[in-house]
């Protein structure tokens, strides 16, 4: 009876936490942060992008003679 009761708790939680991060909730004002932020927020944030350099991962064997 207790483990019952413990599966259904479980299971009602999954699917709140389900419909609150696909915002499905914000209705209730219940929107998780992710949610209102979108790219160009997240871009307008950013500190020189263009700074960034994509370089290739050194290697960690033996050096070849």
């Amino acid at each position: 009876m207790k483990l019952r009761l413990l599966l259904v708790v479980l299971l009602i939680a999954n699917a709140g936490y389900f419909l609150w991060a696909r915002g499905d909730l914000a209705g209730f004002g219940l929107v998780p942060a992710a949610l209102s932020e979108r790219e160009p927020q997240r871009v307008a944030r950013q500190i020189h992008p263009e700074w960034l350099q994509i370089r290739k991962e050194a290697r960690t064997g033996a050096p070849t003679p």
